[in-house]
């Protein structure tokens, strides 16, 4: 997946042109006008929006919320990298804040002028038209999930109560730097995010899925419905979208700890729906505080610990275990200048194949987007949820038992069931952004709690025993404090 150079970056209108002749732009910058002639146009535009997505998943887009959460302390040597996240102490010109929203609405601005562009050009024949079609459905894809993302991250979470009032982030849906439009509803992206994903369905319908998929596709789109309806707690849409990546037959579980080893640590792809090309040219945005592998001299030094009670939640049989977490007495605190025992996050170690011969690790792999285990713990939530606990079972035991866990029994229901399926979430999905998404949604607080050795860790109330309530004003992060600034028409979250 090539990015063109003769699309200029960002994909900016030119406007400023040499004196010396109007009628020429530089060599290496198209203007937005000529970029819409045709379906071969339109591809270099997909390729831009596949190319934008992969730089928007992981990095700061995970760690930020999974730092802030409590999964993770921070070490004696983590620099303050992330600090006011993890002390919750962050304002809205926090830069993690800033970025993230940016980083959103940077790409935003592109799948805008993609759509708009699109409607001007004319297929030549059959092919093309279905060609421009999908491209048209990828679009409409990228834009709903970039809104989920917003709206999840800087509103509160869904109420059908409350949604037609809880404002929300801006709806832009055409390009327009000049724009200054209020804060939308919840309900109004919502419903938005649901007619985007409806044209995609439609537009990708021939655009079959198929495993560790680099385009996005048909199923792709379904992953998201199934995510989107989860969280707006339309169970029964959740569980059908879920349910249909499961009995497609597609998307086989790893039921080995080699497999889900290999799926980690090598990017093997049986259970991925989606995960944007990368290659050594094209690297990914990488997770990359977690081990800080010394080469010289042999030792990691991490920014970030999992807690002890994270680790112990999985059992030895657990298949996970092995996969995400490595035990080293290399663990080294420059500050306490010795070494310890501990346990590291090893969940993304880097991809031999995605660096060069003989290098050390530079973190990269191939971004997870969307895989089946998440249908199974979808489907299973949302079963709970409309009152059917045997098909929640049923698709909870399906994930527990490929991971090497025992069933459920029968007699394991109402809230019982509903802690094993919340538990399985964090067990599953830990350190890949779901955690303080999760948690907000449920109505749950947390304190941060049994750390590892301590010596090793930043300490106090702010660290190894930080607690925060339900309805902290900052789970919901504030719109960074520049939009606001030049923005007048946009109103600020409550304690920011």
């Amino acid at each position: 997946m090539k990015i063109f150079k003769y699309i200029a970056i960002g994909l900016l209108t030119t406007n400023v042109l040499s004196s010396c002749d109007l009628d020429l732009y530089p060599y290496d910058v198209i203007e937005t006008s000529q970029s819409f002639n045709s379906v071969g146009d339109a591809k270099n535009w997909s390729e831009r929006l596949h190319a934008d997505l992969r730089g928007r998943v992981y990095g700061h887009y995970i760690m930020s919320t999974d730092i802030q959460s409590d999964q993770l302390n921070a070490t004696a040597d983590y620099g303050n990298n992330y600090g006011d996240v993890h002390r919750w102490t962050l304002l809205s010109d926090n830069y993690q804040i800033r970025d993230y929203y940016q980083g959103y609405y940077s790409a935003l601005n592109n799948v805008n002028m993609t759509i708009e562009g699109f409607k001007n050009i004319t297929p030549k024949d059959d092919t093309e038209t279905k060609a421009l079609k999908e491209y048209t459905g990828v679009a409409h894809f990228a834009r709903a999930y970039y809104y989920f993302m917003l709206n999840i991250r800087f509103a509160k979470a869904y109420n059908a109560s409350s949604a037609s009032t809880d404002l929300s982030v801006p709806l832009v849906l055409v390009p327009d730097i000049n724009a200054t439009p209020a804060r939308s509803t919840v309900k109004e992206v919502y419903d938005q995010i649901l007619s985007d994903i409806s044209i995609a369905k439609t537009n990708l319908a021939e655009k079959a899925g198929a495993t560790n998929a680099k385009q996005i596709n048909l199923d792709v789109v379904i992953a998201l419905e199934s995510r989107v309806k989860l969280y707006m707690q339309d169970w029964n849409g959740a569980k059908q979208a879920a349910e249909t990546l499961i009995n497609s037959g597609k998307y086989n579980l790893y039921t080995t700890a080699e497999g889900v080893k290999n799926m980690w640590h090598n990017d093997a792809g049986n259970e991925v729906i989606f995960a944007p090309f990368v290659s050594i040219n094209e690297g990914p945005n990488v997770n990359n505080i977690y081990i800080g592998w010394n080469a010289g001299t042999s030792r990691y030094t991490p920014m970030y610990l999992p807690s002890q009670w994270i680790i112990d939640s999985y059992s030895d049989s657990d298949f996970r275990k092995g996969a995400y977490f490595l035990t080293s007495p290399k663990v080294y605190m420059a500050s306490k200048g010795k070494e310890f025992t501990g346990t590291i996050v090893n969940k993304y170690p880097g991809n031999p194949a995605l660096r060069n011969a003989g290098a050390v690790t530079n973190y990269a792999h191939s971004p997870k987007v969307f895989r089946i285990a998440e249908a199974y713990l979808n489907a299973a939530e949302a079963s709970f949820r409309a009152l059917n606990e045997g098909v929640a079972r049923t698709h909870l035991n399906t994930l527990r038992a490929s991971r090497g866990l025992t069933a459920l029994a029968s007699t394991v229901s109402g809230t019982a069931l509903l802690n094993e399926i919340k538990l399985e979430r964090l067990r599953e999905f830990a350190f890949e952004g779901f955690r303080l998404e999760d948690l907000k949604r449920w109505g749950d607080g947390f304190t941060r709690r049994n750390p590892q050795d301590t010596e090793m860790l930043q300490t106090g109330a702010d660290f190894t025993t930080k607690s925060v309530s339900a309805n902290d004003d900052k789970i919901t992060w504030g719109i960074p404090d520049r939009d606001v600034v030049a923005n007048p028409n946009i109103v600020q979250n409550p304690g920011w």
